[in-house]
Parts: C-alpha cells; structure tokens; sequence
C-alpha cells in the first residue's frame, strides 16, 4: 500500500464518482478503478459499493476514509515540515552563549531571528567557555556566542569575529587612579585587582598575560568573582580595580569609571564558534546570518540589500 492509493481512495470516496475523481487526480479511470481494486484486495474488503448510478461506500469504506484523511493529512504536515526545516524556519536551535561577552549582539539578534523564524524554538544555554566549547564538540549545542577560544581548541573550533573590544581599567570613582586619564601597566599592577574565577575563565588569565607581557610586572589578582555582576559589586567598593572590556560598560552603566591602558593596544573579540565537523542546522545558519547583520549595524555599517 503507498500513499498513492490512499490519495486515490479518497478522491474516489469523497467525489463518490470514479470519472470525477480520475478528472481531478489527472488519471485515466480505468487506471483509477484498477487502483482502487488493488487497494481492496490488498486490505481484503470492499470499500466501495459500484452501481450504474454511482458510487457508496461500504461501512468499512466509510470508517477506511476517515483514518486516510488523517494519514494523509499528518504525511502532508511531514512534508511540510521538512521543507520548512531545511529552510531554516522551523525545528530547534541549541544555543550556547557568556552573558556578558554576548549582551551587545545577542538580544538584538534573538529578537530578529525569532521575527523572520518564528517555528523555531531556540534553546538558549548560560555557559562558561570551558563548558561551552565542550558542549560544541559533544554536538549539544549547534553554536556559542562567546569570547575567542583559546589556541589549545582553536584546531576542532570554528571561529568568526563579530565585534572587538578593547581593554581598559575599571576603577570606582573615589580611587586615587580615577583623577588620571589613563593608567599604565608599572601602574595597574601596583594596585590588587578583581578578577574573574581561575575555575570557570580560563581566557581572562590567557589575556591578562597576553596584556602584560610587555612589562616585567605581573598583576596580584586580589579577588576572584564569578561573574560580572559580582565583579561590578567588587569595584564600587574602591579597594581594588579591574582590567575589563569596552563591553563591560553596558553593565556597569556610570556606576564606574574607565580609564585608557596608555601602553597596551591588546584587544579580544566576540564571535560564533562551532565545530569544524559539525554540520550546522539551516534554523543555525539564518541565526548566523542575522548575527552578522547585528554586528555590522552595531559597528555603523550600513546592510548590503540580499540579491
């Protein structure tokens, strides 16, 4: 039995008239009538009834067409599905992101994506970048939003820069530093400094060595947080600063005041990362699109009309 005959059948019992129905299915009807012989040897009863005037259906033929409009129908929804998922606008999307790298480039997008996708559920996934990489190569999530991997997973990561941000120091407005327009490295690493948790940030420390290399000072980390808010918290205390990113003034706000680092022009980037042998869903490549859109408009490019 294929969908044909299902199709047929119910043509056929719905038009209760084989040359109507041969019509509207563009069959010849002796094709039609041997289709639907088949159809009942096959289930081994008669569907219809045949009759110079006509065509009836038999109670099983009756009971057989209510459960043909409904496999046909969800076989039409199944269809329908597909086509829509390798379109991208429908299934299921894993998403990995840092809440504070991605807050610029994250919301703005997901408001776009869900517009032009709205059967798409994306699953958003609030991970350190350890767990976040690892959760890429175990196939949990299709794409993160986070800072650049570092080199020891840079050889199964795909990364693509979306925005960069340079560094600078964050201080409380009552700290002695906040009276200078900019600080130097000599100076930085004078003063205990609020970090972020060796634990769950290993890139902080990779770029605070990268920051730093230039000098023969190191930096005395004197408090470890676990995340941005908490860092925030540490600073306005005043008995310690923090070397942060551009980025983070879109939490702080004027809670904080910034200042330049005078000899050092070392930046980092946030982007989508993704295995390099995973195959990433149509749903992920359109959120990938608008991601890059998002980016563009935020560094003031003006968006290149499709075709």
């Amino acid at each position: 039995m294929e969908l044909r005959h299902l199709r047929y059948f119910t043509a056929v019992a719905e038009a209760l008239n084989f040359t109507r129905a041969a019509a509207q299915l563009r069959v010849a009807q002796p094709a039609l009538s041997r289709q639907i012989q088949d159809l009942e040897e096959e289930i081994g009863v008669d569907l219809l009834r045949r009759s110079p005037r006509g065509v009836t259906l038999t109670a099983e033929g009756k009971l057989f067409l209510e459960e043909t409009r409904e496999l046909l129908k969800r076989a039409d929804e199944s269809v329908a599905k597909v086509r829509a998922l390798a379109r991208g606008e429908y299934g299921e999307l894993h998403v990995g992101y840092a809440p504070s790298p991605s807050v610029e480039v994250l919301p703005p997008a997901l408001a776009a994506f869900q517009k032009a996708a709205p059967r798409v559920r994306v699953v958003l996934h609030d991970l350190a970048s350890d767990e976040m990489i690892a959760r890429l190569l175990d196939g949990t999530l299709h794409l993160g939003i986070t800072v650049e991997p570092w080199a020891d997973v840079s050889g199964d990561i795909q990364f693509e820069e979306l925005r960069r941000y340079p560094f600078c120091v964050a201080l409380a407005a009552n700290h002695p530093f906040a009276r200078k327009r900019s600080l130097t490295l000599e100076e930085i690493a004078s003063q205990p400094l609020v970090g972020l948790s060796r634990r769950d940030y290993t890139e902080y420390y990779q770029l605070l060595d990268r920051i730093f290399a230039s000098v023969k000072t190191r930096p005395r980390i004197a408090v470890e947080c676990d995340g941005s808010t908490s860092m925030l918290t540490e600073l306005e205390a005043g008995n310690a600063i923090g070397i942060v990113s551009e980025l983070f003034r879109r939490i702080a706000g004027r809670r904080l005041v910034y200042r330049r680092v005078s000899d050092s022009i070392e930046s980092h980037s946030i982007g989508i990362a993704r295995t390099k042998k995973g195959d990433v869903t149509p749903a992920g490549e359109k959120f990938c699109d608008i991601l890059r859109q998002v980016a563009r408009e935020l560094r003031g490019e003006k968006t290149k009309p499709k075709g």
